[in-house]
């Protein structure tokens, strides 16, 4: 039986180099994303441990708990291993658990950026995301004001989330775009379009929530492919995702240990050419 194989690193903004299978620290906050974790010695040993497994990319942002997801960063991995991308990201607000308004005023995105880079105890963001583009603020606003950003020094690279082609190519016009962070899995591929835009751009592509757990017909048939390998379905969602494109970067996020080494392996696992032909025929 025929297997594949894929890379396993991509540049962003064709310098900073990092290992595809990342990490997302949204969940070391408490529930709703919001306030300290129940486990807080468990959040720091999960932040350390993924360093050791060799993850070099972290994402995070002001927004997770809030402030909260940066403070254990810092306080976890200071003195940063050289190399290790923090990528954190502006532009919501926390009113409470689960709760999201949008603020893309730059008024806001300057506070946010300051104490991001305060938080994080770095002089420059390597990789600073829009968390979403606000509608009732002029997109133009919104970007100038992180080109003006990225020109004092304080942002290396500038990404996006949550965009259409439309809103890439607008944000061009004001700083070149290295990365795109919308919703996708292998069961649900909405952004699919944005996806190849990416992948033709050199552009990285950060899906988020990377298995549509509501897609019962889809769990199933990757339950199938995880049955034959002895794996778990998010460890084959994972693996889909590192072998549908070379420029998908992955951020599983996980407050234990255990789940965070079990996401790991998902890096590990060879499927075959068949497994990954029924895979891509999931549509959700």
């Amino acid at each position: 039986m025929s297997t594949t194989t894929f890379k396993k690193t991509f540049a962003i903004g064709n310098d900073l180099i990092v290992n595809r299978l990342g990490y997302g620290a949204m969940r070391i906050t408490g529930e709703g994303i919001w306030g300290p974790p129940k486990d807080k010695a468990e959040a720091i040993r999960v932040l350390k441990r993924a360093v050791e497994l060799g993850v070099n990319f972290i994402d995070t942002a002001d927004s997770y708990g809030p402030y909260i997801s940066e403070e254990l960063i810092a306080e976890a991995l200071q003195p940063y291993t050289p190399g290790l991308v923090i990528a954190t990201k502006g532009g919501l607000e926390r009113t409470g658990p689960n709760e999201w308004p949008i603020n893309g005023k730059p008024e806001h995105l300057k506070e946010a950026l300051e104490g991001s880079l305060k938080r994080l105890n770095v002089e420059r963001i390597d990789l600073y995301q829009l968390h979403r583009i606000d509608p009732e603020v002029p997109a133009e606003e919104t970007f100038a004001f992180l080109q003006k950003a990225q020109e004092e020094g304080k942002i290396k690279h500038i990404g996006l989330s949550e965009v259409h082609i439309a809103d890439i190519k607008l944000a061009q016009e004001f700083f070149k775009v290295v990365s795109v962070q919308n919703m996708y899995s292998v069961d649900n591929r909405k952004w699919e379009t944005e996806l190849q835009y990416c992948k033709d751009n050199d552009i990285a592509f950060i899906p988020w929530f990377p298995l549509n757990a509501g897609n019962v017909k889809g769990l199933e048939a990757i339950q199938k492919v995880a049955d034959r390998h002895n794996a778990t379905t998010h460890q084959v969602a994972l693996n889909w995702l590192l072998q549908h494109a070379p420029n998908i970067l992955l951020i599983p996020g996980t407050s234990s240990v255990a789940h965070l080494e079990d996401n790991m392996k998902a890096g590990e696992l060879i499927l075959s050419v068949t497994d990954l032909d029924e895979l891509d025929k999931i549509a959700g």
